[in-house]
This record gives structure tokens, sequence and C-alpha cells, in this order.
């Protein structure tokens, strides 16, 4: 097998899919993750012994330390979308991004892939965003031949986008467009983002570069959340929420993170005040940005995915069509 890769937040929805990308390439494989317990089907992504898990902490510079012993690369694919106890986003995307870089420097790994977002933006009204510009800021620093790789909103299996809408889908009456749902998005599929970490560790001559990856076509939300209820064979009502009220109820949002923070087993809300902000601009690739065509992918439509895991939302799961027919 070739060189070792060490995959930080390799458990999570797109890191998982990193790992198996990688592994496909012959590569040997160490997931780094807080807790090496719920990794334990990641090994099954590749041959015996090819991967492993690991136990690390960003907040331990040591355990990163151990976990980079020996790797020839590196990929942080850590990431939160809500602040929840110890879970912050300068604790993950700054603090974590800049002890994983500084760990590498360290051990002379000059190969690093971050995964950031569009959006990142150090003058962003987000945390999220300014914090994800943060991030790549400190490891462009100390790592200037890093890859940066910035995704717009990542479809799949396990996603938290559409998973969430259609899982409120079945319960609510209606949805709510936040400022009437006119931002844009350009959804990127999950394989695509991994088969494009994959590509930057192993090409050279994307080294330094910056890729913004986005699906073939971008969509407005409403558009989104219409196409979601017709996979589901759901029909809501969307309800347009002005951004002084949606504010309001990112400020219950909020509060519900805190009190999961405390209590934990709390569902989190459908939004905080961070992503309020963050839905108030489009998050699509820039004109001119480098994109998965430049990595040689072709981008992954929707169309053809969604169907594959939204139908466990319908009435009658996997037995709706029949159901149906019936």
């Amino acid at each position: 097998m070739k060189g070792l890769v060490t995959v930080f937040g390799g458990s999570g929805f797109v890191g998982s899919q990193v790992v198996r990308a990688l592994a496909r390439k012959g590569l040997r494989v160490r997931v780094a993750v807080r807790n090496p317990g719920r990794g334990y089907r990641l090994r099954m992504l590749g041959d015996v012994g090819q991967i492993e898990v690991v136990q690390a902490n960003l907040r331990n510079p040591a355990s990163v330390g151990r976990a980079l012993d020996g790797a020839e690369a590196v990929v942080n694919c850590v990431a939160v979308l809500h602040e929840v106890g110890r879970q912050k986003f300068q604790t993950l995307h700054v603090m974590g991004a800049q002890t994983i870089a500084e760990a590498a420097v360290a051990r002379g790994v000059t190969n690093l892939v971050h995964i950031s977002a569009i959006g990142a933006d150090p003058d962003s009204p987000s945390k999220y965003g300014r914090t994800k510009a943060e991030g790549e800021a400190v490891v462009r620093q100390r790592v200037p031949s890093a890859v940066i790789i910035r995704p717009s909103i990542v479809f799949g299996q396990d996603d938290h986008f559409f998973n969430s809408f259609a899982a409120m889908a079945q319960m609510a009456p209606a949805l709510p467009l936040i400022g009437g749902g006119e931002t844009r998005f350009q959804p990127v599929y999950v394989g695509d983002v991994a088969e494009a970490v994959a590509k930057a560790v192993t090409d050279p001559t994307c080294a330094g570069k910056t890729y913004e990856l986005g699906g073939p076509s971008a969509h407005s939300f409403r558009a989104l959340m219409e196409l979601m209820l017709a996979e589901t064979h759901r029909k809501r009502a969307l309800v347009s929420i002005p951004f002084p009220i949606a504010k309001l109820m990112a400020v219950g949002g909020d509060m519900v993170c805190a009190a999961r923070g405390m209590l934990g087993l709390i569902p989190l809300p459908p939004v905080t005040s961070d992503q309020f902000e963050m839905l108030r601009a489009d998050n699509v690739v820039s004109p001119g940005a480098l994109g998965l065509k430049d990595l040689g992918i072709v981008p992954t439509a929707m169309e053809p995915i969604l169907p594959t895991y939204l139908y466990r939302y319908r009435r009658g799961g996997q037995y709706a069509d029949a159901m149906a027919a019936a």
C-alpha cells in the first residue's frame, strides 16, 4: 500500500466518505477521532489493516501529534454547524486547525488538505463564516502548500440538510422559508467532495490552491424544499418568514443549543442566530474560482441521488411505491 494519510474528523458525514475515497486510491488511512468507539465501521471501508482508528482531541495537542506520527499527508474534516457545550466555532475551526497545522509542520508534513466552506470570509456577519476564514488563514500561514476545499451545502446519504428538513416535514404542517426562501445554494454531492479531497492529497499540482465545490446548478432555498417534498411525497405549506421575525426565532434556537450543551438529548433547533446570518447571503461558487472540473471531476446532480435516501421519509418508506400501486 501507499503512504499514510491522517484524517481528522473522519467519522463524520463528509469525513467518512473522504476515508473511503483515500482507501480506494490504495493509501493507508489513520482516522483520528475524539471517540474511537464510534469509528469502528470505518475499518470496513478498506482492505484488512488499511484503515486504523485512533483517539485524538483537537484541544489536546499531544494527541494530535501522536495521530500524525509517521504520516505523509493530513486532511482536516473537523467542523460544527452549531455551538454546543465545548464544541465552539473558535475552538475547532481556528484553534483546532492551528493545532493540526503546527503538528504537521513539526513533523515535516507539508501535504495538508483543509476543508473549509463557501462563505468563509473574515468580514462575514456569521461567526461560522468568520472562523472558517480564520482557520484558512492560520493553516496557510503555517503550511503555504496547504490545499483549501470550500464546498457549498453537501448532500448525500447522511446529510444534515435534506434529512433534517425531510424529518421536519413528517411532523410539521408547514416549513419556514426565511426571507422568502430566495437565498441560493449550489448543493454538492458528498462523493464528489471526497473525490476532490483525495485528488488534492495525491496530485502535487494542487498544492497551495483553493477550490470551491458546487453541484452542476444553483437553486433557491424554496426550490430545494419543493424538491425535497416531491421526493418524500409530502404536501406541506411553505411559509415565508420575514427576516425580523426569523431573527427572533433564531434567538430561540440559541437558547435550545445552550440547553443542549448543559442537558443533552435535546433536538437541535431548525435555525440559530449564526445560521440566520448565513441564510441572508447566497452560498454558491464564486465566478472564476477553481472547482470540481479543474480537478477532473464531473459534478453529480441531486435528482438521481436524493431518491436513494429520501424514500425513508415517505409514508410506507421503501414500500411506498408498492402501497400506492395497490
